[in-house]
């Protein structure tokens, strides 16, 4: 069996080459500079972990792993326009290096190549790898437009938001897993613990990403920092903050949602603090990484199976970027 890191190296090899003809340029370029800008690929990587869990990897599972890959790529540069992020991964985001037009285009064009990555798989299994990959292609979507909405919402609860970040994040980490489960021939019950833990695992990730996005070093996480305070976004650390903060923290917070001062994340991360809401989510998060693991266990496999996927979840729940 291989560990993330060498399946990563595996993978970046094979990825890292051309993926779009070279007319017309004005199109292919950009796509394939925020391609290159690379990122941890983690998504595809879970696809390749699930097969490795179950089996030897297979070829099936690097061309899934592909079109996952592009189909992230493909929310991220359509994210970055609805947010109006100037960076992604330390460097110019599409629309901001190109234009918009063309970053509409670039992102259509990523989930397009994806399809064609699932067409090289062999038959018997394209009929549930394209249901799972259709269902989470949508929720994501779905999940995307519900960020929108409860920007503009005064009262979102935690329940609605962990929904939504089910939907945009967690179930396609969940899904990346279980695709490659399914190649590797692995049964019903299997598939569905295994989905759990991507589930859970995908939420805790989110709790973490709000937490850099908020309080990490922009030069190491690689976005601005408090780009969701300023867009307003509902976040875990907005939602505890409103819900324990006493009347004078609650009165400053609701006003700085409404203005744009330049010192309204500054202002905003100070009452975060006095509210406690680092040790909270630190909490939070460490509920939801124990529920991974305990579907991970209930999974029918040799202990020494499942050891990269620890090891990838406790990375990711202790990154700084």
């Amino acid at each position: 069996m291989l560990s993330f890191q060498e399946l990563s190296e595996q993978f970046n090899k094979g990825f890292d080459k051309s993926h779009f003809p070279s007319s017309p340029a004005t199109l292919y370029e950009p796509g394939e500079y925020f391609l290159k800008i690379g990122g941890k690929r983690i998504r595809p990587v879970l696809c390749l972990l699930g097969n490795e869990l179950f089996n030897d990897l297979h070829e099936d599972a690097i061309h899934v792993a592909g079109a996952i890959e592009l189909f992230h790529n493909f929310t991220l540069v359509h994210d970055d326009m609805m947010d109006e992020a100037s960076l992604r991964r330390g460097k110019a985001t599409v629309h901001t290096k190109y234009d918009y037009n063309t970053a509409l285009l670039v992102g259509d064009v990523m989930i397009i190549r994806a399809y064609e990555y699932l067409q090289k798989i062999q038959p018997s299994y394209l009929p549930k790898i394209l249901q799972l990959f259709n269902q989470t292609a949508r929720e994501v979507c779905e999940g995307q437009q519900l960020d929108m909405d409860y920007a503009k919402m005064d009262n979102v609860t935690m329940d609605q938001y962990i929904h939504m970040i089910t939907l945009k994040t967690s179930v396609l980490l969940a899904a990346s897993l279980e695709m490659g489960a399914i190649i590797g021939g692995a049964g019903e019950n299997n598939c569905k613990q295994l989905y759990e833990f991507g589930r859970k695992i995908g939420i805790a990730f989110q709790i973490q990403d709000d937490y850099l996005d908020a309080f990490g070093d922009a030069a190491i996480f690689g976005k601005e920092a408090g780009g969701d305070i300023k867009q307003n976004k509902k976040t875990f650390l907005l939602l505890h903050a409103l819900a324990v903060a006493n009347k004078d923290q609650k009165e400053k917070l609701e006003i700085l949602l409404e203005s744009n001062s330049e010192d309204k994340v500054e202002k905003v991360l100070a009452i975060f603090t006095a509210c406690g809401v680092k040790d909270w989510a630190e909490n939070l998060k460490a509920k939801y990484l124990q529920e991974a693991f305990e579907h991970l266990e209930a999974i029918a496999v040799m202990s020494a199976r499942k050891k990269p996927l620890i090891e990838l979840a406790n990375y990711l729940m202790n990154r700084a970027q």
